[in-house]
């Protein structure tokens, strides 16, 4: 009788998980839910601002953890003030995720904005209506035509006309024809989720709605109000009462591959596109030229691969892989050297806005770098004589912004391989390679991406200043 072989541990819990995420069975590994956005805090009190359908993975529990109940915060409260012939007039209460009331009020998508609006009406206040107005709008200078308002939407919260729909009140004297004394009103308003604009060749067109952006290195900005708006006869001054507001949509990359999800659960290193072929888009091969003692030409090829979907989480890492390939091994080691790799993950802004004496044309674009990669030699797949192979991730800042079209306005991302710096060496002047990607706010259905940089080769990460965050 033939002794039956063992198979090795390790390649037993490899089978049996790969072949559990093609049959649907769960595997016991680790929690696998959205991501849990910090929506709510307890701080009080602000101040008026000036201003492909992919097998969907079963649930898992995590390991060696107990199971716990989602906990419920209450929501923060944003409390704005009015004061009329030194008393208060209009008190108006958001209630927001945002961090803390000194935090702009913050509203993901499919929340509505929900507060109270309180009024201390005098005699003589003749107030003829109350609406509330949500607005949109795109900034891109100081002047008047610099700002197109994409969204509006207003709800009628009380008028003195019986025919105008009213908001219901548990005051009493809101219920009147005239108001007089305290009155007040509950506020739950939805945001819609997409408008329809003109877009650059002027024909209406659906966009989803846009995150709030604004950065001091970038002068076009989009911003969200919310305006309470009072008015009262002829003759008489109206009243208003606004603040801008954070809006954050919901966007999620597509699952990634089976022996991706199956790494990340099991925090095994990702197998590289000879392996995983489902995995990676490996652009077409390119030169990459260097001067060297600027007397002698080295020239090797590089094949540069990106995870796919390539579209990546903010807050997660950008998995890239890059193959060299060159005659000579000496030139290869210089190409291939972790701090040689020169891979930026490049964002544009473009806008529309009137010509200025400085631009040559109304279309303005805001380009610079916002990720570096860093690199290391790949344990997956060994070097060999005339190929050198490295692994690597960009860092994503969890403030980027996500990838954004609305109108005259479009946030895009690329990913570009510029040349080596090579010591000694003098490299050609241009990009070797760029690959639109796209960010996105929510993690995709499965397993969390995971960071697998080495410590010895983490870059620094960019400074907390870097954007001004607009919530």
């Amino acid at each position: 009788m033939r002794p039956i072989k063992r198979l090795p541990c390790l390649c037993v819990l490899y089978i049996f998980g790969l072949a559990s995420l093609k049959n649907g069975v769960p595997p016991s590994f680790m929690d696998v839910s959205p991501p849990r956005y910090r929506r709510y805090s307890t701080a009080r009190h602000g101040q008026v601002p000036r201003s492909g359908d992919a097998d969907v993975l079963p649930p898992y529990t995590r390991r060696n953890t107990l199971a716990q109940p989602a906990v419920r915060h209450e929501p923060t409260e944003h409390v704005y003030l009015l004061t009329e012939k030194n008393r208060p007039f209009v008190t108006l209460k958001l209630y927001s995720s945002a961090k803390s009331a000194k935090s702009l009020p913050t509203f993901f998508e499919k929340e509505n904005i929900n507060g109270t609006l309180e009024i201390n009406a005098d005699k003589g206040d003749s107030i003829q209506s109350i609406t509330a107005v949500v607005t949109g709008r795109i900034i891109t200078g100081s002047g008047a035509g610099d700002s197109f308002k994409f969204l509006t939407h207003s709800l009628p919260i009380w008028s003195k006309s019986p025919e105008v729909p009213r908001v219901p009140s548990p005051t009493e004297a809101a219920s009147k024809s005239k108001l007089l004394g305290r009155c007040e009103w509950p506020l739950s308003i939805p945001l819609p989720r997409t408008v329809t604009i003109p877009n650059e060749a002027g024909a209406m067109q659906t966009y989803s709605l846009p995150e709030t952006f604004l950065e001091r290195r970038t002068a076009a900005s989009i911003q969200y109000d919310f305006t309470i708006q009072i008015s009262r006869g002829m003759l008489r001054t109206n009243s208003q009462i606004k603040t801008a507001f954070g809006y954050v949509p919901s966007t999620r990359p597509g699952q990634a591959s089976l022996l991706r999800q199956l790494a990340y659960q099991q925090s095994t290193p990702l197998a590289g596109p000879s392996s995983d072929r489902e995995g990676w888009k490996s652009v077409r091969p390119v030169p990459a030229r260097a001067l060297m003692y600027r007397k002698h030409q080295a020239e090797v090829q590089c094949i540069l691969s990106l995870a796919k979907p390539l579209t990546y989480t903010r807050g997660t890492t950008l998995p890239c892989f890059l193959t060299i390939q060159g005659a000579d091994d000496n030139t290869l080691d210089l190409f291939a050297a972790p701090s040689a790799v020169n891979l930026k993950l490049q964002r544009r802004v473009r806008y529309f806005s009137k010509v200025s004496p400085e631009s040559s044309g109304p279309w303005h674009e805001a380009v610079e770098e916002v990720g570096s990669a860093t690199w290391w030699p790949s344990a997956a797949t060994r070097s060999r004589a005339g190929a050198r192979h490295l692994e690597g991730e960009i860092k994503l800042p969890k403030d980027l912004r996500p990838t954004t079209t609305i109108g005259n306005f479009s946030i895009s991302y690329h990913v570009v391989l510029r040349p080596f710096d090579i010591p000694h060496g003098t490299s050609e002047d241009r990009s070797l390679v760029s690959e639109p990607v796209e960010i996105a706010t929510m993690h995709a259905h499965g397993p969390r991406p995971q960071a697998y940089a080495p410590p010895e080769y983490a870059s620094p990460s960019r400074p907390d200043d870097y954007y001004v965050l607009a919530f």
